[in-house]
């Protein structure tokens, strides 16, 4: 007998908000994942945060706005089975605390606001075995808008992982100083001294865009000229050029160059030269974590 599990995921990001609702399908011993929907709102927290440290009344009433809408549709899909993280923006904010509540009482999604850590242990639930082989060094680096995960991974298991607050809102805003990029650059140095990573697994919605541009396919390798070559090529046009000559959304046209730069700069340091981007992400994982969660009941 076909039995089907709606699943609500939420990801409130520094620059976006997402909210995929997944079927999971159980037959004869068969479960399937069957996504339904998926909605991406560039409400962009971390302009408020990075700046101010507080989140102003206009974002929280269009946060609000956005998270009815979220309930509303996790109504329709007839979701009993979600969950609702936000990461550096939220826990960042001064009245972050005071705005997840407000949301808890006006929309009825309780938001439960994450470390970095936590936030890259989801994103590793959703398909980092895909590409880790047990013989391989690698270097996870995800990209958020508000802080950089970079984790290294030897013969199939996590050997050391660390947050640092560079992400791509955070830089546009210019609330990222030189010490952060020369600790970054000690700790990467400090990793290659004990491994040597030979690829770059990348993560996040920029170097996800940066993989269609460059017309790879899933788990294609891009080189560092090519992403080189890219990042200059993008940086030579105006935001408007990037919106109407190079079909870029508005949301994603501009901090798709500070995401490049963060992905180079890592590159260069660990003299790597290729990074490959399988399918993954928050709310993927936040997905297959609660249906492990559902299923071990």
């Amino acid at each position: 007998m076909l039995k089907v599990t709606p699943i609500g995921a939420i990801d409130i990001g520094s620059n976006a908000i997402r909210l995929q609702v997944t079927n999971v399908e159980e037959y004869v011993g068969e479960t399937v994942f069957k996504k339904v929907t998926w909605i991406r709102i560039p409400l962009r927290l971390g302009g408020d945060v990075f700046t101010s440290g507080v989140i102003t009344e206009q974002r929280r009433a269009h946060l609000l706005e956005v998270m009815k809408g979220f309930r509303h549709i996790m109504n329709a899909y007839d979701v009993k089975l979600y969950r609702a993280c936000a990461t550096s923006a939220m826990r960042e904010a001064v009245n972050g605390k005071e705005i997840v509540d407000f949301i808890y009482q006006q929309a009825d999604i309780k938001i439960e606001i994450i470390g970095g850590q936590q936030e890259a242990d989801i994103i590793f639930a959703s398909g980092l075995s895909q590409v880790i082989q047990d013989n391989n060094t690698y270097l996870f680096v995800d990209v958020g808008g508000g802080s950089t995960e970079l984790t290294v991974f030897a013969d199939g298991k996590r050997i050391d992982s660390r947050s640092f607050p560079v992400g791509t809102v955070r830089m546009l805003s210019g609330s990222v100083g030189e010490e952060v990029w020369k600790d970054i650059k000690k700790w990467l140095k400090f990793q290659m001294l004990r491994y040597t990573p030979t690829t770059v697994v990348g993560s996040g919605g920029n170097i996800s865009k940066v993989q269609k541009m460059l017309s790879k396919k899933e788990k294609e390798t891009m080189s560092y000229t090519e992403m080189k070559v890219l990042y200059d090529y993008i940086d030579s046009f105006t935001m408007e050029e990037r919106v109407h000559k190079l079909r870029l959304n508005q949301h994603r046209a501009d901090v798709i160059i500070p995401a490049l730069k963060i992905f180079l700069t890592v590159m260069k340091c660990c003299k790597i030269n290729q990074v490959v981007v399988p399918k993954m992400g928050m709310v993927e994982g936040i997905t297959k974590l609660l249906w492990e969660g559902e299923s071990e009941k």
